[in-house]
This record gives structure tokens, sequence and C-alpha cells, in this order.
């Protein structure tokens, strides 16, 4: 992988614990987190989140999706049982700001988040994983617990052994229900 930047450790006390912090910025200039309990090291297999970027749901409290909801259980969870969150900084599922609120006014108008983005030009989902790869490998983390509904991200890490995928399960509300249908009918979301 391409020169990838690791700044110093730091604590950073949340609501749901204390937790260290790391970032690493990679050759396109992204800056990704990676957030860990302290215990991280003497588990043998730790619970690892590996939480794609979504700023309205994770910071402005977006109903239309369940990302800010998974963020605050994934921190709840791994600050008691030890392990990382890893903050994936590949927004909109690696189109970007612009072109997510773009692909919402597609979705206001009818469509669903796979045809706005293919609408737009892009795939259903852009992201690669090759930051959080190196990340892993960084803190020498081999065999963890994977917690995602997601299964292109357990196929995204073949040199990891993933021991148990730990299921996120968020209720719907009236604005990701059909955001949430699409996940799993055409996506392959584990819900």
């Amino acid at each position: 992988m391409k020169h990838i930047e690791i700044s110093e450790i730091a604590t950073l006390p949340t609501k749901h614990g204390t937790f260290n912090i790391q970032a690493f910025k990679d050759a396109e200039g992204k800056e990704h987190l990676a957030l860990f309990t302290k215990n991280l090291k003497e588990i043998d297999a730790p619970i690892v989140r590996v939480h794609s970027e979504c700023l309205t749901g994770d910071a402005l409290g977006s109903a239309k999706c369940d990302c800010g909801e998974q963020l605050t259980y994934a921190q709840a969870l791994i600050a008691k049982e030890g392990g990382m969150i890893i903050y994936h900084r590949q927004e909109g599922r690696n189109i970007g700001l612009l072109n997510k609120v773009n692909a919402y006014a597609l979705q206001d108008t009818g469509y669903d988040t796979v045809a706005a983005n293919h609408q737009l030009g892009f795939k259903a989902d852009e992201r690669t994983y090759e930051i959080v790869e190196f990340i892993l490998k960084h803190f020498e983390l081999n065999r963890i617990k994977l917690l995602t509904n997601n299964p292109a991200k357990i196929e995204s890490l073949p040199d990891i052994d993933i021991v148990e995928r730990i299921p996120i399960q968020i209720t719907p509300n009236p604005h990701n229900e059909k955001y949430l249908k699409t996940k799993k009918e055409q996506l392959g979301h584990l819900l």
C-alpha cells in the first residue's frame, strides 16, 4: 500500500467510555480513525466495527439511514466488551458528500439508494477496504469478531480470520424502511 501517515495515540473520553484514538492518512489524503479500548491487545478475537463515514447519520442525526444508530450501538458494545471501531472515511459509499446529497434529491423523487447512485454514474457501492486491512495489520489484529450486516465487509478482509459475525439490529423507522429494504434485497445485507 502507498505511504500512510499515522498519528500519535491519544485518549478520547466519550459518553460510552474512554477510548484511545489514532488517525491514518492515506495516499489520497483521506483521514481514517481507529477508536479502540485500552485492553485491545489482551483480547484473543476483539470486536471490530468497520464504520463507513456518514456525516448526515453520524453527526446530524438523519433518520433516512441507520448509520448513526449503528455507530452508537458499536461504541456502547465495544466500550463494554473491548475492541475497535475503524471510522472508514468513504462518505456515501465513497461517492462523496456532494454526490450523496444529489442522490438524496433523487431519492426524494422515488429512486432507491442503488438506483440513485446509478443515475449519477456510480456503482451501487464504490467503497474499497485496503486502508481497513492496513489498520488491522498495524494493530496486529489477525483474529476478530466483525460487527456488521454487510457481507462485502467480510469478503474485503480475506487475510483476517473473522471468527464471528456479530449483527447490528436497528429498529426501522418510516424514513429508512425503504433504505433498509434496498440494503437487504439489492446489496445482500444480512438484516
